[in-house]
């Protein structure tokens, strides 16, 4: 039976395609779980915003309000999705009178920020007076439902992936959920473990928003999330996907996810052209050289591939970016975004030759762009 999905407006004003709109970007760019037909920022009103992103139309219209958003849509969206992801996590007044307007049109409202609405009383008087649905996606599980870590991952068979960065909003999700996609595509059975708010409003079945939780839970609940996927889903290959950076003096998740999902292999996703952290303009970034040795000094595991960021980032210095990583750090790397996923599907292939089963072919594979 076909899942319906719910049509969907997203929030991101002033933010759509900076850092803080990270959210509204991966549900844009792909969501099993809904169907986004419109994105909310009135200093983008009138574009496309496949086209924003990505210089690709995908027919999602930006609008410059809520008000133009339902004047102009065929039928008032099942959800109003709040889709920024800024440092103080908490919403102006104006957007809060947004919210109350949507849920009085009926609207749903889903929610990234460590604010949740549902313990909100205004809110949550709103909701029930028009008989809507609050959902906070950040919402940690009740305590009886957390997990601490058991050891139960040594009996996964199959390889586990995480993607890791080298800082906040590189492009950490949007790899995993392609590379997913592509493994799909080809037959070869990958679950994806989300790890943040915006991958669990996409649909993935399995993992949490872990920097909602206690931390004495993180490792045990990424733990079981793999297992869970392990044991119900049979699958080929699992992907964990990563949040922030090992390196990042600011948080400790990364840390916890190679704790947790103690994974075979590592894609770094690095955004060459930026030259301060995320949220954070007194603090330069790593270099990808010293991300991947404090990687693999405080894990049993190495970085098999790096993935890009193209931000900031002309064609050609992509192009001249790739070559030179792949010549000084033999590295296969590539921008998804731009190139796809086959070099990355290959240095799986290379490093577990029987993945998908033995009938599995390289010839599988698309084959490889020049540079990507």
């Amino acid at each position: 039976m076909s899942i319906v999905e719910k049509t969907a407006l997203v929030y991101c004003e002033n933010q759509f395609g900076l850092m803080d709109g990270k959210t509204a970007a991966g549900l844009v760019r792909h969501s099993e779980t809904y169907n986004i037909v419109g994105v909310i920022d009135s200093s983008l009103a009138g574009k496309d915003a496949g086209e924003q992103l990505d210089n690709q139309k995908n027919h999602i219209p930006i609008f410059a309000n809520l008000q133009s958003a339902l004047d102009n849509l065929p039928d008032i969206p099942d959800c109003y999705i709040y889709g920024k992801a800024p440092l103080d996590a908490t919403i102006s007044v104006a957007e809060r009178a947004l919210i109350l307007e949507a849920m009085a049109k009926g609207m749903d409202i889903i929610n990234g920020l460590h604010e949740f609405f549902s313990d909100d009383a205004e809110f949550s008087q709103m909701a029930r007076r028009w008989g809507v649905k609050i959902q906070d996606i950040r919402k940690p599980p009740k305590l009886k439902d957390l997990h601490v870590f058991t050891g139960q991952i040594a009996k996964v068979n199959v390889p586990v992936i995480a993607i890791l960065g080298t800082d906040c909003a590189c492009g950490k999700m949007t790899t995993a959920v392609q590379l997913n996609k592509a493994l799909n595509n080809l037959g070869i059975k990958s679950v994806l473990v989300a790890t943040g708010q915006t991958a669990i409003m996409q649909g993935a079945a399995y993992g949490v928003s872990i920097d909602a939780l206690v931390s004495q839970f993180v490792i045990g609940e990424i733990e079981n999330a793999v297992v869970r996927a392990f044991e119900r889903e049979s699958p080929d290959i699992i992907l964990v996907e990563g949040q922030s950076s090992v390196s990042h003096p600011a948080f400790m998740s990364s840390v916890g996810i190679l704790k947790g999902c103690m994974p075979d292999g590592i894609i770094l996703q690095h955004p060459p052209g930026r030259k301060f952290r995320c949220d954070f303009p007194h603090l330069s970034m790593p270099t990808i050289v010293s991300e991947i040795r404090l990687i693999e000094a405080i894990s049993q595991s190495q970085v098999i591939a790096i993935a890009l960021s193209h931000e900031n980032l002309t064609k050609t210095e992509v192009q001249k970016t790739i070559k030179s990583y792949e010549d000084r750090l033999l590295l296969p790397t590539t921008d998804v975004l731009t190139y796809g996923c086959a070099k990355l599907i290959r240095a799986l292939y290379n490093l577990f030759p029987t993945l998908g089963g033995q009938n599995k072919r390289n010839s599988q594979i698309p084959p490889l762009l020049t540079t990507g």
